[in-house]
């Protein structure tokens, strides 16, 4: 039974995003450079800028339209130290690096033009040193009226000694001897005391601020690090008070359906689901070694096959209200996670029929920028390249194939809405019949590395034509009933 209580934006079900990490994405040239950038296409590091901004977003919208993109999730575009600058100097500014609020202003406006929703990333948890509160605090000590907009240690507050936002020592201890608690220990990120009254009027403020500016939802960073079990009911009920279709979306990477009850957010980041995708399309095929280098692709991404991938799958699509898992935020990779092709051991086969399950799938699909060329990329900060200048061969020809997989999304309702179920599972292959509106869909994929033939009811074949993908081995009804497909091949038939 659907539940009365779950309000989800109803465009989210029609959205495909595009993740920008803005400093990586594209340089406009429009805005002047303070100094130095690193090398574009130097291997990333975790503390250079390449100089992305975001008119440079805005002269690439054209072609992220053509590709099928509906939406953008930008990681945090304010105003910030760093170059993923998940640790605010200023949230009520666009940081002059990437053009500043005009910047953000013409790519409002240019996407919406084209019908294209924009995401911002929302990091309440905690902020940077450079935020003008915490600054105070570093001058004033216990004396600043800010003192509790952060968690300052008990001798700080009797004004023993001020606090120490550069220690030296052991990073496990960081905290005991700067003075204050920070997101893991790290004293570059003061953690936000979201229970005192005027810093949570603040938050919400800057929430209901860019909301009004034109920003169409919120991705939430780390929000069960927020300590506050009202922190986030509220912060709904001000967002849905200024754009009713506002999407939230928050950061968390399990199964964790209590924060999808209406209360709180629209959809989480559907890591499981994009993990399970990942599985089974390598077809045991993984590279253990990047996988290793963030800790939960670690302990849950494992090669899976169909049968196993068809558990994996029904379970997460019970999990939630349907109408909360049409609008999960459905990937295989972010800029936290290696690459999903590196996953994937290089195999940029495998990694058009894990993108072709993230788009049939029920959900909201998004695509890490250039992962619709086959980028590579090993844990932060490798999985943060710049952009490339110009596709070559091998990415041109996958972002052909993602295209064709993003709009056969866009064209056939029952592959982006509705029920869905396993028709048929054995090895490495998998049918899956997919219903909305009284529209019909199948799709069948064999990540195996040998041809693979499934049956099964002729019914759910009737009437349904071949839906033409690009460079991917295609399978075929080989009589009533029966799929055969290639190795490595697909069927999608609507």
């Amino acid at each position: 039974m659907p539940d009365s209580s779950v309000d989800v934006p109803a465009w989210a079900a029609d959205t495909v995003f595009y993740q920008i990490f803005p400093d990586r994405f594209a340089r406009s040239g429009r805005v002047p450079a303070p100094g130095p950038f690193e090398d574009w296409a130097a291997p990333p590091t975790h503390a250079g800028l390449k100089g992305g901004d975001l008119y440079g977003v805005v002269d690439r919208l054209d072609d992220l339209a053509d590709l099928g993109i509906s939406g953008l999730y930008l990681n945090p575009v304010f105003t910030a130290a760093s170059n993923h600058r998940y640790n605010a100097s200023d949230y009520l500014e666009v940081d002059p690096l990437l053009g500043g609020d005009d910047a953000l202003r013409t790519l409002l406006d240019a996407a919406h033009r084209r019908g294209i929703r924009v995401l911002l990333d929302g990091v309440f948890n905690h902020s940077g040193r450079g935020f003008f509160p915490f600054q105070h605090v570093i001058e004033a000590g216990a004396r600043s009226p800010y003192r509790d907009w952060f968690y300052l240690d008990p001798d700080v507050l009797d004004g023993q000694r001020g606090i120490d936002p550069y220690p030296t020592g052991d990073p496990e201890g960081h905290h005991l001897r700067a003075g204050y608690r920070s997101w893991w220990n790290i004293p570059s990120l003061p953690k936000l005391r979201v229970q005192h009254p005027p810093l949570r009027e603040f938050l919400f403020g800057v929430a209901e601020h860019w909301l009004r500016f034109g920003i169409d939802g919120w991705r939430l960073d780390v929000p069960a690090d927020v300590e506050d079990p009202t922190f986030w009911p509220e912060f709904r009920r001000r967002v849905r008070a200024v754009k009713p279709d506002a999407y939230l979306v928050g950061e968390i990477w399990s199964e964790s359906p209590e924060w999808l009850r209406g209360d709180r957010f629209d959809a989480l980041m559907n890591y499981p689901l994009g993990l399970a995708i990942l599985g089974f399309a390598s077809a045991g095929q993984l590279n253990q070694e990047a996988i290793d280098g963030q800790a939960d692709y670690r302990r849950f991404l494992k090669a899976l096959d169909a049968p196993g991938f068809a558990a994996r799958l029904s379970r997460l699509l019970a999990l939630h209200d349907p109408a909360t898992t049409g609008v999960q935020y459905n990937l295989i990779g972010s800029h936290d996670s290696p690459r999903a092709r590196t996953c994937l051991a290089g195999d940029a086969v495998a990694l058009r029929l894990a993108t072709l399950l993230q788009m049939v799938l029920p959900g909201t699909p998004a695509i890490y920028y250039g992962d619709e060329l086959g980028m590579e990329g090993g844990p932060d900060p490798d999985c943060r390249r710049g952009y490339p200048l110009v596709a070559d061969e091998d990415g041109l020809a996958m972002r052909a194939f993602v295209r064709a997989a993003i709009h056969a999304r866009h064209d056939h309702v029952a592959l982006r809405r509705g029920t869905v179920a396993v028709a048929a599972a054995g090895g490495q292959a998998i049918a899956l019949a997919r219903e909305a509106d009284g529209a019909r869909a199948l799709v069948a994929v064999n990540s195996g590395r040998e041809p693979a033939r499934l049956d099964l009811d002729a019914a759910l074949l009737a009437g349904l034509a071949p839906i033409d993908l690009p460079v991917v081995a295609a399978g075929r009804v080989v009589e009533d009933g029966s799929i055969e497909l290639p190795a490595q091949g697909a069927l999608v038939l609507a």
